[in-house]
């Protein structure tokens, strides 16, 4: 019998996500060589597919936050340091999506870049990390603390989404609007504010911002929901889950991302995002936490890869501050009047804070830079076995 195939990784938690980070040199021969070679490896990394949703046989968790892979190399860029190249993992079809990045894994990039010796850092104090994120074509900068020449990975920063604390990692996306890799603008239709006729729903409203990610926003009450729905609320309802994604679907046409709804389905479930948005409510959090209406200042819930997210995915916490300061989208109009240089977003698991620079406005608006804050650290680090011919 041959011998599994071992492969140098890091297991990491990156915000309210975790993953399986690589160096590609790492990677075998044939993977580092062919894409498709590199993503059969990956699936059976993680335990793609698997027809009963568990990734039993892989360092996957069967969710849209737990099933994820990532790569980190030096970069060939004069004004970065690494390149980062995300995937996210279908759970059960042999499918990674590469379309999109995962700001809350961005947060163990620097960390992982550090530890494996990728770019030099600091004995003491922050260590600037500057990102190029492949998969959308931006820069990100993370400021990564340092104790004894070491990654400071445990700390007193509560995230809310992750039961412990952690050392505080500060992130800045800049000029996050639009995306170099695919050659879109914030706003692809030109509109803040935007009418989709989707087949069987009607026309509803939706703003469609490219920032961080591809994002599909649209108001709970157009959905008829409160806007405080929880994950069992939603995840437990197929019909409402279809529904979404025949939005989520149309707004990747509209947005030029999928030549059809079929196909944004079929081959792009990790992009664009779709999230609903509301005013303020008192609620009580998935940690039993209860939430005052003067505790926060806007309401959202945001699915990844057709689930409800237990918190907000870090790139859309990224599109949620760019559209939440540009007053003519859906976002802006339901939030109570008068700017804030940091928004609290109110999620099922809590509280996320994020601050967003942006000149213009309406359909002119520029987004410069989305800075917030999370902590990562390291779960595992060795090596991943994989059968021979994966």
């Amino acid at each position: 019998m041959s011998a599994q195939i071992e492969v140098r990784a890091t297991y990491m938690r990156g915000g309210t996500s975790k993953g399986v980070f690589f160096v590609p040199d790492d990677l075998p021969a044939a993977a580092r060589n062919d894409a498709q070679v590199r993503d059969r490896l990956l699936l059976r990394v993680v335990g793609s597919p698997d027809p009963y949703e568990k990734h039993i046989d892989g360092m996957g968790g069967a969710t849209s936050s737990t099933s994820k892979v990532v790569l980190v190399s030096r970069s060939m860029r004069p004004d970065c340091d690494v390149d980062f190249l995300f995937g996210a993992v279908d759970i059960t079809q042999p499918l990674i999506d590469w379309s999109g990045n995962c700001g809350n894994l961005t947060t163990a990039v620097g960390p992982f870049a550090i530890q494996r010796g990728l770019v030099q850092a600091p004995r003491h104090g922050i260590a600037v990390v500057r990102i190029w994120q492949a998969n959308i074509g931006k820069r990100i900068i993370a400021s990564v603390p340092m104790q004894d020449g070491a990654v400071v990975e445990t700390g007193s920063f509560e995230l809310d989404g992750v039961p412990f604390p952690g050392a505080e990692i500060a992130l800045e996306f800049l000029d996050p609007g639009g995306s170099d890799a695919e050659g879109a603008q914030l706003f692809p239709t030109g509109r803040a504010a935007e009418i989709l006729d989707v087949p069987g729903i009607g026309a509803i409203e939706v703003t469609l911002i490219t920032a961080g990610n591809p994002t599909v926003f649209v108001r709970a009450d157009a959905l008829g929901l409160s806007g405080m729905q929880m994950q069992g609320d939603v995840n437990g309802d197929p019909a409402l889950l279809a529904k979404l994604e025949a939005i989520r679907a149309h707004g990747a046409v509209a947005m030029g991302l999928a030549s059809s709804a079929q196909e944004a389905t079929a081959q792009r479930p990790a992009t664009p995002k779709i999230a609903f948005v509301s005013s303020p409510q008192a609620y009580r959090t998935s940690s039993g936490r209860e939430m005052a209406a003067s505790d926060y200042d806007l309401a959202v819930r945001i699915l990844s890869m057709g689930k409800l997210h237990h918190a907000v995915t870090g790139t859309g916490a990224v599109a949620t501050a760019a559209a939440a300061a540009i007053s003519q989208t859906v976002v802006a109009r339901a939030i109570a009047a008068g700017s804030r240089p940091v928004l609290r977003v109110g999620h099922p698991s809590g509280l996320l804070k994020v601050g967003a620079e942006v000149s213009g406005s309406g359909d002119d608006a520029k987004v410069k830079a989305v800075r917030l804050s999370r902590t990562a650290r390291r779960l595992m680090d060795g090596v991943v076995l994989v059968p021979p011919g994966f």
